[in-house]
């Protein structure tokens, strides 16, 4: 039986990862105004559609980004987000399960124990759509 704690925790550190890359990706340009701003860039061809910016690689993707952090002890943490019609970041399950199994101490949690977690964080976290969810503004 998986602790709820540590899922929580799972959960609240892929939130906190989402934050940190924003902080990264628009201390690294300027222009952004939101996370989502990427994929237009992308589209555009204003930036790779995957490349190296600040401590992150990405690769842009259909409706979202996956972002890759290097750690100092040669550990890569992976956020995955895509992006709603309105520019906001969501999730999955899978996203948050991914995001686990990348962490130094990697924590392999089951769908249960994440909709549990996610659950338990409302009213930061909101159901978007069945099964994806978004941090609240």
């Amino acid at each position: 039986m998986e602790q709820v704690g540590a899922v929580r925790d799972l959960v609240l550190g892929h939130v906190d990862a989402l934050k940190a890359v924003d902080e990264a990706m628009r201390a690294a340009i300027p222009s952004l105004e939101r996370l989502a701003d990427v994929l237009g860039l992308a589209r555009s061809r204003r930036i790779n559609r995957g490349g190296h910016i600040s401590t992150y690689s990405y690769t842009v993707h259909r409706a979202g980004c996956r972002f890759v952090s290097d750690n100092d002890n040669d550990t890569e943490v992976d956020v995955d987000v895509d992006f709603a019609v309105d520019g906001s970041e969501i999730f999955d399950l899978w996203r948050l399960r991914w995001y686990g199994l990348s962490l130094p101490e990697l924590l392999d949690v089951t769908d249960q124990g994440l909709r549990t977690a996610v659950r338990s964080l409302q009213p930061l976290l909101t159901e978007v759509r069945p099964g994806w969810f978004s941090v609240a503004h």
